[in-house]
């Protein structure tokens, strides 16, 4: 029996868990302990390529290449399904929307998630963010939906219109998203609950709600998010933010006192790193081919 596609996977795990979990992977290994964490999909953040992959603010800088890389490295070894940000899709025109998902799923993702902001992009979180028309991220949107070679890929559709709009028009922006083939809707920076139920009860199709730190939308539980309709409840830089607290305490504690030992406690160990990406099965392997190759 052949397994589902990535995106059917995907939808599949959205229809079983309500709210979906979504918690950011910036790497292969982060993508394995999720896995491990028990958790059902994962997600690759567009800042999170900028700011772990390639040390840039996410402005728009990275472009499509830098995100298949870690597409690839994750979709490798971690069979979970994946949910991309695209940004604005890595280009002005529907060829470039095309590109874009084509490559998405020849990589291995289950999903994407487009925003209807203008090229150079700014955090959904930041202020100064600058919208194209409805209709440009309709095209977008039709442009994805015409692209995808494998019908399951699932087309989110993210709106950065609240801030600028106000929710009545950044509902209708998003039935309008949906009405051009979106199979999800992203209202991003969302500050209140009741929010989320209008956008859920409006568009009628799958919900998801960014729970980032720091930013608009308050740290709202899953029962929370659940009660209010909501579909999948993102996490994006949750591990890669702890990550780097603990980084830097590593490196100052080493730097300062000449020795990592006070830090040790805090490490995950060898062995567990070796269970994490299956090291001992590797090197099982490698002692069969050359028990073969000596018999």
């Amino acid at each position: 029996m052949s397994r589902p596609s990535p995106g059917a996977a995907l939808r599949d795990a959205v229809a079983a868990e309500r709210p979906l979990q979504l918690p950011g992977a910036v790497n292969a290994n982060h993508a394995l302990l999720a896995c491990q964490a028990g958790f059902k999909a994962v997600y690759l953040s567009g800042g999170g390529v900028a700011a772990g992959s390639l040390g840039l603010p996410d402005l728009g800088i990275s472009n499509l290449d830098d995100v298949l890389t870690d597409i690839r490295r994750i979709t490798d070894v971690c069979d979970l399904p994946l949910l991309v940000d695209v940004d604005t899709g890595f280009g002005a025109s529907a060829f470039n929307v095309g590109r874009t998902t084509r490559s998405l799923v020849k990589f291995g993702a289950a999903a994407m998630h487009i925003e209807d902001q203008v090229g150079a992009k700014r955090c959904g979180h930041r202020p100064g963010k600058e919208l194209v028309s409805t209709q440009e991220m309709c095209d977008r949107i039709k442009a994805a939906v015409d692209a995808r070679t494998d019908p399951s890929f699932v087309i989110m559709a993210r709106t950065d219109s609240l801030a600028n709009e106000g929710i009545e028009k950044a509902i209708e922006r998003t039935k309008q998203y949906v009405a051009a083939g979106a199979d999800m809707i992203f209202p991003e920076a969302i500050t209140d609950l009741g929010m989320y139920r209008k956008f859920a009860d409006a568009v009628k199709v799958p919900t998801l709600a960014n729970i980032t730190e720091f930013g608009k939308t308050p740290l709202f539980t899953v029962d929370e998010l659940r009660s209010a309709g909501v579909a999948m409840a993102l996490y994006p830089l949750t591990a890669f933010r702890a990550m780097n607290k603990a980084a830097l305490k590593v490196y100052e504690t080493v730097r300062r006192q000449g020795t990592q030992k006070p830090v040790v406690p805090e490490m995950q160990t060898r062995e567990e790193l070796y269970d994490v990406i299956g090291y001992h099965d590797y090197e099982k392997k490698l002692d069969e081919l050359f028990t073969r190759g000596r018999a």
